[in-house]
């Protein structure tokens, strides 16, 4: 199966970005540019997709597009990826096809190269892992999620909640958006992508940062999937956009000065502020005069 899937592979790629020597040699070469940022993820099946419920080729994109999520919550640009699967062995050939289409499209979507992996059969449940490498560009600083300061403002893109319904395999990481923020000028102090919830990874953020926020909770952009959910759950529609997850958001915080100037100008993406940052740790909001503790919640790997 390797030699035949690695020719399907290969003439498969030919139309993506290249390196100097990539898919069919023991190892990729290429030439690094600027600062490298490399991150990695992996996704299986029972926990973060449904084979064969869900589609191969949502499969595929899914495990391209959440690496790319880390990507762009370090303000950074994806350059290529390393893609191993752990296939099963029944009908594993049209299962590594299927996938393959969906890791593709994703790349050609986001200008990536394919530049090696893996591929196995196995009697096991199907698995991806994907290293993504990218880059700063010169002069360039990584967003951290550590470099936030009180009375900074919290700004989230897009929607959230219920991506369950769909979403979550097709989530649009915000490769966009942070060169776009870049190119503004605009002093991201800290970021992170929301995976495993808004209220979870929101106070990860904070954590790291050592600060709190003060959130103005009817400002989070809920998603109509969110609504939908609540719908069939009985859950409120904020509750499902607290806590569901597999979003691929971005959340970060800039000055009150940048602050203004997100909001005066048109980005690629809805951006929405939510939130302060302050030096009480934890998550709050007002009511009337008076702090209110929140619990983040969310999905504990």
């Amino acid at each position: 199966m390797e030699r035949s899937f690695l020719a399907y592979i290969r003439g498969r790629c030919r139309q993506l970005p290249q390196v100097d020597i990539g898919i069919g040699d023991d190892a990729a070469v290429y030439t690094p540019i600027g600062q490298q940022v490399v991150c990695t993820d992996q996704i299986i099946d029972g926990v973060d997709f449904r084979w064969p419920e869900h589609r191969g080729v949502d499969i595929g994109y899914k495990s391209v597009a959440i690496n790319l999520s880390d990507i762009a919550a370090m303000g950074a640009i994806a350059d290529s990826a390393l893609i191993t699967l752990a296939i099963p062995k029944e009908n594993a050939i049209e299962i590594a096809g299927d996938v393959y289409e969906g890791i593709i499209e994703a790349a050609s979507e986001f200008n990536l190269a394919i530049i090696g992996g893996d591929i196995s059969t196995y009697d096991g449940p199907l698995a991806i892992s994907v290293t993504m490498i990218g880059h700063l560009a010169q002069g360039q600083l990584a967003w951290q999620r550590s470099g936030s300061q009180p009375e900074q403002i919290v700004f989230a893109s897009g929607a959230f909640g219920g991506s369950l319904l769909g979403r979550h395999l097709r989530p649009t990481p915000r490769v966009k958006l942070a060169a776009e923020l870049r190119a503004a000028g605009i002093a991201v102090t800290a970021a992170i992508d929301v995976s495993d919830g808004l209220s979870l990874d929101l106070d990860r953020m904070c954590a790291a940062s050592n600060v709190g926020v003060v959130l103005e909770t009817d400002r989070i952009p809920i998603h109509p999937d969110a609504v939908r959910r609540s719908e069939q759950s009985g859950d409120t529609a904020f509750r499902h956009a607290w806590s569901d997850g597999e979003d691929f958001e971005l959340l970060f915080t800039v000055s009150p000065e940048d602050a203004q100037r997100i909001e005066s100008s048109t980005w690629s993406c809805a951006l929405t502020r939510i939130a302060k940052t302050s030096a009480r740790t934890g998550l709050w909001t007002m009511e009337g005069s008076k702090l209110i503790r929140l619990s983040p919640q969310g999905y504990l790997h």
